[in-house]
């Protein structure tokens, strides 16, 4: 097993013991080159996470997607063997965070007025439609 491939057993292990829902796009002939590793989706926040190993940096086109991530309003990271625990608390305290906060402050529909606003950590709701 590649230094890479043990990293993303490892982050695959972390999602499988929180239950995170998560998909590994396929990037070659047909995909999105440069999309992230893994796409996870956890108490409705986007995750991008794209692994490394070995000091491993990621490439200009990674780093664009990472950055249509954030712009959109999700989060994009990326784990390497010296930060995958780090992994886990990130998840683990996002999810905490949202069972101690209101519904506006974490991202939930809002049926305040406009078509969209920003909210905490940058997740972006939209108004309900009726």
């Amino acid at each position: 097993m590649t230094p890479e491939a043990r990293v993303k057993k490892r982050v695959k292990d972390i999602l499988a013991d929180l239950n995170v829902y998560y998909v590994m796009p396929v990037t070659g002939g047909y995909g999105n080159s440069g999309a992230p590793d893994f796409i996870i989706c956890i108490a409705g926040l986007f995750y991008g996470i794209e692994t490394k190993a070995n000091g491993g940096k990621a490439t200009a086109l990674q780093l664009k997607n990472h950055d249509d991530i954030r712009k959109a309003g999700g989060i994009a990271l990326i784990v390497d063997e010296t930060n995958v625990e780090n992994l886990r608390k990130e998840l683990i305290s996002y999810v905490q965070s949202k069972a101690n906060s209101s519904p506006a402050q974490v991202g939930e529909v809002d049926q305040g007025s406009g078509e969209g606003h920003k909210v905490k950590r940058g997740v972006r709701v939209l108004r309900a439609l009726d």
